[in-house]
């Protein structure tokens, strides 16, 4: 089938805030061939949707893999799992889009399981495939957001000879850290998550290409009904997700993978460890471009600043050009369009061979958001060199401040919903659910860039609790925005030191230790590195509890977590401190 494309606006921010030079235009009709058998070296065929130039040539390839069905990605539906890219930005473009279906989903042979060494072992066949075609020139980039992005990393482990260039936006590097931040599992992305999947990659051809898709896909592709998806974020979708994809799905193998990551491995072991590419990153020698947006601090943006680091690490010999563009908030939506633009000079550059400019420039672009006026900064590290990390103290009276005292303390009741409190108690604990420390209105702008931590010193009266914090900007009219959450565990609060910095401890969570009931245990709690300006009057909180649930701890994102330990009197001591990197003002 062949087809010629019409320009049309896509949503989103295109680029990291500059001009390109030298990008390649829209000047290809384009053919596309569905049902594409791509066979692996075990004799399993997976099935992939080839859209490429119909003038006849070699192109460089863009492959997309996951177990979403290919068979929606071009259909503009804003669900969580339409991640692919834009076939119709790029294959007129010059660019073959090859977008696969993993094993055991959406009609591909074998059965599916998730982030093993099987599938890198996939990953590598497919992308030699798609780089020995006769309509592939032999350089093949990998595209598409979360799922894709994750799957581009474990591809680029491996190392396909044909693999030229990658770009993850939204990644999760680490599985255990993306389904259990600091110990505690996302229920909310779970929850939403495996079941959507199971569903949607089960469901049949018929289904998948027929009339009832057919006629979303003309709907989303009105304009005016495409421009309303433009703030449409598609991680805060997954509970909508979970109740549009209704159905039954089989229990092989979509029970037993919600059984490990939900259930029955609720500590960092060998299973997860298969599933880190924390550990491989120096296996990957192709160019990488990371992103995210700040809005994403429940999912993918904590791992993005960890693979940056990951990557920092290694030796300069060994080290891949690495860049990253951190968008502002609502910067990535769903079907994913953003970005396209960078991703095309990014690919242009890396395997067209134009000098497109995407190289020049400190490696690092991200917004300042806030204050109204986003700003587009650049660094040559993360955190800003500019970026000093300064305290400001959690004091007995709820105040925040930067010079503060260190007596006193103050108590919450942790879960206290499951707690039977008796009305007429003659000693009926009248304790919060929560707690909150709050700055003055600021003096002047304050802005501030980098990794954030909260050092707190605290007793809990039981053997574990749950620590989950939000960091909210409040405005004049006391409306509040949550701009970093943080979670862990208290039974394992151990810390890798040898991966820890200032600003940002990496948690192990490999092993509990139980909290000695009554005594004060200091604490190190990762919170979502971020960039924000909060103009003169405005406020900043921070709020600590043990529940995200209706009433407890404000969540990003709609994100709840699952708590730990039982009921609990916590106190936190005067003197603990949140690390805020602030940035100098000129």
């Amino acid at each position: 089938m062949t087809q010629h494309s019409a320009e049309r606006r896509l949503n989103g921010p295109q680029t990291s805030g500059r001009e390109y030079t030298d990008l390649s235009s829209a000047e290809f009709a384009v053919t596309t061939e569905l049902n594409v058998t791509v066979r692996l070296r075990d004799g399993v065929e997976l099935l992939a949707d080839v859209r490429r130039p119909a003038a006849p040539g070699r192109y460089p390839v863009l492959v997309a893999a996951s177990p979403y069905p290919r068979q929606i990605q071009t259909s503009g539906i804003p669900l969580p799992i339409v991640e692919a890219g834009q076939s119709d930005f790029f294959v007129p473009r010059g660019y073959v889009h090859v977008i696969v279906n993993e094993r055991g989903t959406a009609g591909s042979g074998g059965r599916w399981s998730i982030f093993d060494e099987q599938q890198r072992q996939d990953l590598y066949d497919v992308v030699e495939w798609a780089g020995t075609r006769d309509w592939s020139s032999g350089h093949v980039g990998m595209i598409g957001i979360s799922f894709y992005a994750m799957a581009q990393m474990a591809a680029a482990t491996a190392a396909p000879p044909h693999l030229k260039a990658i770009f993850p936006v939204g990644l999760s590097s680490d599985l255990y850290d993306l389904v259990r931040p600091g110990g505690l599992m996302n229920k909310t992305f779970i929850g939403g998550w495996s079941v959507a999947m199971a569903v949607a990659a089960t469901r049949s051809e018929h289904l998948l290409r027929g009339p009832l898709l057919e006629a979303a896909r003309k709907l989303f592709q009105n304009p005016r009904v495409h421009a309303k998806t433009a703030t449409m974020n598609g991680e805060a979708a997954l509970g909508l997700l979970q109740g549009a994809m209704r159905g039954s799905y089989p229990s092989e193998p979509w029970d037993e993978i919600w059984q490990n990551l939900a259930l029955s491995r609720p500590f960092r072991d060998d299973w997860w460890q298969e599933r880190s590419l924390m550990s491989r990153l120096d296996a990957i020698g192709v160019p990488v471009h990371l992103g995210c947006d700040w809005d994403n601090a429940p999912v993918h943006l904590p791992s993005t600043f960890d693979t940056w680091a990951g990557f920092q690490r290694l030796a300069d010999d060994v080290r891949p050009p690495v860049r990253m563009t951190l968008l502002g908030p609502g910067g990535l939506n769903w079907p994913w369009e953003s970005l396209h633009t960078e991703a095309l000079a990014w690919f242009d550059h890396w395997l067209k061979g134009r000098d497109t400019g995407i190289m020049e420039g400190p490696p690092i672009r991200y917004v300042l958001t806030g204050g109204g006026d986003d700003q587009w900064r650049t660094a040559d590290r993360w955190p800003p060199p500019e970026a000093v990390l300064t305290p400001f103290k959690l004091q007995a009276d709820g105040a925040l401040v930067r010079d503060g005292r260190t007596d006193g303390s103050r108590s919450y009741l942790a879960h206290a919903e499951t707690a039977a409190r008796p009305s007429r108690a003659a000693h009926r604990p009248d304790l919060p659910d929560t707690l909150s420390w709050t700055t003055p209105p600021l003096a002047a702008d304050l802005d501030f860039a980098g990794d954030i931590e909260l050092r707190l010193d605290a007793a809990i009266t039981d053997c574990d609790t749950s620590w989950i914090v939000a960091l909210e900007a409040v405005d004049e009219e006391g409306r509040s925005l949550v701009i970093s959450p943080g979670w862990l565990r208290a039974s394992l609060r151990e810390a890798d030191e040898e991966r820890s910095t200032p600003g940002r401890p990496s948690m192990s969570c490999t092993t509990p230790t139980a909290v000695p009931p009554g005594e004060t245990v200091h604490y190190r709690i990762p919170l979502c590195p971020n960039a924000r300006r909060l103009p003169a009057g405005h406020r900043l909180r921070l709020t600590v509890g043990s529940s995200d649930a209706a009433g407890g701890v404000p969540k990003a994102l709609g994100m709840e977590h699952q708590p730990a330990g039982g009921v609990s009197v916590n106190t936190v001591h005067a003197g603990s401190t949140l690390w805020l990197p602030v940035l100098a003002r000129g």
